[in-house]
């Protein structure tokens, strides 16, 4: 963790520790009232995160990657009971535990253009 996010990380913390308002804190400490607000907000953002990820879920941002299982050709899979599968070519299917929004749909299918 870098320096700043773990000092910003330490003051969230003693807020709640010391049981006072952020503005009271900012006060006593001399910081921005703003400042703090927004690690707040990052700081609960990143845990949210985290959760999400630690429980297999998808979160939906571009750019993030999720867990992917790979299986030799061949290997008989089960097929989903729940959710939708995807199939992009005979070898190659996707399976999630729900419908995907469209537009990470179209960038897929985008994607895959040319790829044999």
């Amino acid at each position: 963790m870098k320096k700043a996010k773990h000092d910003w990380s330490n003051h969230v913390a003693a807020i709640k520790t010391q049981g006072i308002s952020t503005s009271a804190y900012a006060k006593r400490h001399g910081l921005a009232l703003s400042t703090l607000y927004y690690w707040q907000r990052k700081l609960q953002a990143a845990r949210a995160d985290q959760a999400k990820v630690g429980s297999g879920a998808a979160t939906r941002h571009p750019g993030k990657f999720v867990a992917l299982h790979v299986r030799e050709p061949g290997c008989e899979v089960p097929r989903l009971t729940t959710g939708c599968a995807l199939v992009i070519t005979g070898a190659m299917r996707l399976e999630m535990a729900a419908l995907p929004d469209p537009q990470w749909l179209a960038a897929l299918w985008r994607c895959t253009q040319g790829v044999h």
